[in-house]
């Protein structure tokens, strides 16, 4: 059967190379080859598209919304064409013209044993080798560069990075990693190493793909029988290109080595720029200044340059379910995120707070974790735990303590290369030091009054909350209550209302029942979440309990306060706490959903994500009146008193619902996480606005 190769092509503004290299693949396969080709686009601005739709009319062409860089361009043409029977891609520069066979060349290259990666012979239009394989990068190597130049030092692999000597691109042979202008991989390779990591925009990213190929034991492997013509070379003449290369250089060491390490390395690519800076070089006399100032090139598509959200919850110990944690994974799937957990409120005693010493010690189990990217699938989350004593408000411990957390938080930014970002802030407590971290915008998040908690400094914490609403360029509110009561506080009030994930939370008929179900028979009366002192009304569940004994009553989730009164009953049952991953089958196990709320100022302002959940589900739900409930009056339960709730929870006992599950599930068919979170991406890029149009157009999201 004959090979299929997918070619990707990236492109930006190349409408006068891109004809050449679509020209080139005609010519480029010696046998039956198919060869499909996908041109992702980052949103030209000149004729790129219609060359390509002229000449090429057989190939995919994918648009992207922004630049977002050459690997997300790789990564969105490799999404768009690779079917089952693809063997292998061809990842091109829209200026590198192919020789006649050259593709056969590299597939061969490919297929030999260990290989991942085959690479060409490049040259320039002159027909001028250009020197492509690469050593990895070591301070050594950096040293070497500085002192003798990358030309020189290449000759020696100890000293360079660069392999320079003619000779070596004679013979193939294996490298540890190559330029990124035309690079062929195997199925297998690409399915082991993943998507490109697009956090690098332009340069590095080949660095990264093919270091971690080599992790997975695939060779990158030179080929000079096929040859290629690059035109390219930009970066050396470019102040600004050469700044995001050394840029880049410089982030890709950091992720791979320790603090020390990168440290030394960050100083000898200091002294490698400083050197030729001095005689008079404008690329690096401009790459010099990147290192020091620490800044970011100003390179179209690069003005988002990432988030920092100082949570209310710490992503090592909370349900994954929370606001803030569904809103930054997403946004990190296209930006860089740092997600500093929780500072907390106060300090824990037995008199303001449940298991004091607990709550402690998962603190600094937390903070021992350090920066850590925990989520594979979406390398560009970062989660962070300062060290911090739990002090707040004025006083010379209070700004100490200011001091050391913002120390920690500078030196994450650093590591992750976020250095002028949009910070987003949910706990008030964090503002002290989130107001004295530099960002292009600030955003407050609010999710929750956090002054209305029990546990709370209430005036301490109201004020903090006010003098943060008026600094912000744009305050996000999760409930209509919340915007109601103080969209007058702040400049740009925007509704954002909490999303739901509508694959993950489907209908029973669509997921398996829990299996901790075991013997426990329906019908079944559920609640999954937090039971604590301020928002479950224990009182309540267990009239229902008694009202109903026919029903069970499951209860999922972690304890704040002791339930040994309510679980004594013999219809009552709790399973512990679920990961948020077992949630949407506790759901499909249930008959009827409860949230049982007390009646206080928090829950008036609140915006519970399970009742989208619910709701999502196609569940029947329950629950007692408050603003945001109010919203889905057509479709749920509302009980106004105690008796009324019980009352409500056998009418749809009996099947009596208010609605149909399809009704239920359409309620928040349009209020998806993803659709939040690009929501506050737009918001971020443009943090300033005309108040009343933002206000109105915010009413009318929300309404959606």
């Amino acid at each position: 059967m004959a090979v299929h190769v997918l070619v990707v092509i990236v492109t930006y503004n190349s409408e006068e190379v891109v004809g050449g290299c679509l020209t080139s693949l005609a010519d480029a396969w010696l046998d039956s080859t198919r060869c499909s080709i996908v041109v992702a686009d980052n949103d030209s601005t000149d004729g790129t598209n219609d060359v390509v739709r002229s000449v090429a009319p057989t190939a995919t062409l994918v648009s992207l919304d922004r630049n977002r860089g050459y690997a997300a361009g790789i990564n969105a043409g490799i999404a768009a064409g690779l079917a089952d029977d693809i063997d292998a891609v061809l990842v091109l520069n829209p200026d590198v013209r192919l020789d006649p066979g050259a593709g056969t060349a590299l597939l061969e290259a490919l297929g030999q044993s260990g290989t991942g990666i085959a690479v060409p012979r490049l040259r320039d239009v002159e027909g001028v080798l250009q020197p492509s394989l690469r050593r990895e990068p070591t301070v050594l190597r950096e040293l070497g560069a500085a002192l003798l130049g990358g030309g020189r030092a290449g000759r020696i692999p100890m000293l360079g990075e660069v392999v320079s000597n003619p000779k070596r691109y004679a013979r193939s042979g294996t490298a540890d990693w190559a330029t990124g202008a035309a690079l062929m991989i195997s199925r297998a390779c690409l399915e082991a190493v993943g998507p490109w990591d697009e956090s690098y925009f332009l340069y590095s990213e080949e660095t990264d793909f093919c270091t971690r190929a080599r992790d997975a034991s695939f060779a990158v492997r030179y080929e000079p029988r096929a040859g290629a013509v690059h035109v390219g070379g930009e970066s050396n003449t470019s102040p600004v290109l050469w700044s995001l290369l050394t840029r880049n250089r410089v982030r890709w060491y950091r992720r791979r080595h320790g603090a020390a390490r990168s440290a030394v390395y960050f100083s000898a690519a200091l002294l490698n720029e400083g050197l030729r800076a001095l005689g008079g070089r404008t690329t690096n006399q401009a790459a010099f200044l990147t290192l020091v100032r620490r800044n970011q090139p100003d390179v179209p598509g690069l003005s988002m340059r990432g988030f920092v959200c100082f949570s209310a919850q710490d992503w090592w110990y909370f349900n994954r379910g929370h606001s803030d944690f569904q809103l930054m994974t997403r946004v990190a799937r296209e930006h860089p995120v740092l997600l500093v957990n929780s500072v907390g409120m106060r300090m824990p005693t037995r008199t303001n707070t449940s298991t004091p010493l607990s709550r402690i010690w998962r603190k600094i189990r937390s903070a021992t974790r350090g920066l850590r990217s925990p989520l594979p699938d979406v390398p560009n989350f970062h989660v962070f735990t300062p060290l911090f004593l739990p002090v707040y408000g004025a006083g010379l411990l209070a700004r100490l303590n200011q001091r050391l957390v913002l120390a920690q938080v500078r030196r994450a930014c650093r590591r992750v290369d976020m250095l002028d970002p949009a910070v987003v802030v949910t706990l008030p407590t964090a503002w002290p030091v989130a107001r004295q971290l530099a960002r292009s915008c600030t955003i407050v998040y609010r999710s929750d009054r956090y002054s209305a908690l029990p546990e709370a400094d209430e005036t301490l914490v109201r004020a903090l909350e006010v003098d943060l609403l008026a600094a912000a360029d744009v305050a996000l509110f999760a409930s209509v209550a919340l915007h109601d009561d103080e969209a007058t506080l702040t400049r740009r009030p925007v509704l954002l209302s909490h999303g739901v994930d509508l694959d993950r939370f489907r209908p029973a008929s669509d997921l398996t029942e829990l299996a901790s179900f075991g013997s426990i028979r329906r019908p079944r009366i559920g609640y999954v979440g937090m039971i604590d002192s301020y928002t479950v009304d224990l009182t309540l569940l267990e009239r229902v309990a008694d009202d109903h004994p026919e029903a069970q009553v499951v209860l999922a989730g972690p304890l704040d306060v002791p339930i040994d009164r309510l679980v004594a009953r013999s219809n009552v049952h709790h399973l512990g706490v679920l990961p948020f991953t077992e949630v949407p089958s506790f759901l499909a196990g249930i008959d009827v959903a409860l949230m049982p709320w007390q009646r206080n100022e928090w829950i008036k302002h609140c915006s519970p994500i399970k009742l989208k959940e619910y709701l999502a589900a196609g569940l029947p739900v329950v629950s007692t009146a408050f603003p945001e409930a109010q919203r889905f009056q057509d479709v749920i339960a509302l009980a106004r008193t105690d008796d009324e709730f019980s009352a409500l929870v056998g009418e749809a006992l009996r099947g009596n619902g208010r609605s149909t599950p399809t009704q239920r599930r359409a309620a928040v068919s349009l209020e998806t996480w993803d659709a939040q979170a690009a929501r506050l991406v737009m918001l971020a890029s443009t943090p300033t606005g005309d108040r009343e149009v933002a206000h109105s157009e915010d009413r009318l999201c929300a309404a959606s």
